[in-house]
């Protein structure tokens, strides 16, 4: 699931993107990161479909084994356990499932290729064998095989990777939470009635979580004049041209929370963008962004800009 982490992180982008781009258009902006934010529950149900997708393919794999000339015992009677492994036929007969499917015009016929490959490495893999060796099947067991798939041939293997890249243009920033996401939905998934188990939400409370990244993404557009001048105030010893773009906008939006969010603790808000720093800006800025952010907060408490309720009280 996304964290507030990710979410300051898919706000951070697109305010960068704001920034470069010739058009100023919040709203239309504020719809694109809306967007960038579902494509990432997007991509989680592709993942969910393409291991359904190599379950099936077994009956693709024994009609081709019948069209043999010269063939073995195992091309007549072929084994089709994984045709109907348990946690495939529960999440094919899941409405959420199917309803997302529908949504996002889920269809691997794109790239016919793709489910072959995951299944001829499945198929030459002792895992497999050992699956099926065994006559019966919990729902414990028919997870477990697809937990191999997932992350054993899936997810090592490039060229798979490549089409999901291709397919998602932010892949290398969100497959992590993906990840997680298909992890939470093979654990959650226990009933026997499909329509009891739930797919993983896109964050534990999306009501919340989506009025904060929005609130963030606006309010800091907003006030980039305001919180310009509030930045230019303490760097009046560095040249503009200086101070990368990275770290202005890391400061604004940290300015931003510690304004308009009253529930975030301020140390709460610091330490999450100097966090973000370290991964996104250059190797200074952490301490840089550190020594203005500090004197900044000064100037705010002074003139009594901050207000913390609740849980934003805690220094």
């Amino acid at each position: 699931m996304l964290n507030r982490r990710h979410l300051r992180i898919k706000a951070l982008q697109n305010i960068f993107a704001w920034h470069l781009a010739d058009r100023k258009d919040i709203k239309g902006d504020l719809k694109i990161l809306m967007q960038s934010i579902d494509s990432v529950y997007e991509m989680y149900i592709w993942m969910l479909s393409l291991l359904v997708e190599v379950t099936e393919y077994t009956a693709n794999d024994a009609a081709d084994r019948a069209n043999k000339f010269l063939k073995k015992e195992e091309d007549i009677n072929p084994n089709l356990k994984l045709l109907n492994n348990k946690f495939s036929v529960m999440l094919q007969q899941n409405p959420q499932y199917l309803a997302e499917i529908k949504k996002y015009k889920v269809d691997w016929s794109f790239d016919p290729e793709i489910r072959k490959t995951i299944y001829n490495s499945l198929k030459a893999s002792k895992e497999y064998a050992e699956y099926l060796a065994n006559p019966g099947e919990t729902l414990e067991s028919s997870k477990d095989i697809i937990k191999y798939i997932f992350r054993k041939i899936i997810l090592k293997n490039q060229g798979i990777l490549q089409v999901f890249e291709e397919k998602f243009i932010n892949w290398q920033v969100d497959h992590e939470v993906m990840k997680g996401m298909v992890a939470k939905t093979l654990k959650n998934f226990n009933s026997d009635d499909p329509s009891e188990n739930k797919l993983t939400e896109i964050s534990a409370d999306w009501p919340e979580d989506s009025k904060f990244v929005q609130d963030l993404f606006v309010h800091t557009l907003q006030n980039d004049s305001k919180y310009q001048e509030l930045i230019a105030d303490r760097t009046k010893n560095w040249e503009s041209e200086r101070i990368a773009l990275m770290d202005t906008i890391l400061m604004k939006m940290a300015i931003c929370e510690m304004m308009n969010f009253p529930s975030i603790p301020v140390k709460v808000t610091i330490n999450e963008y100097l966090d973000l720093s370290k991964d996104y800006s250059t190797p200074k800025s952490n301490s840089f962004i550190n020594g203005i952010l500090d004197k900044i907060l000064g100037d705010l408490q002074k003139s009594k800009s901050i207000k913390k309720v609740g849980r934003g009280l805690i220094e």
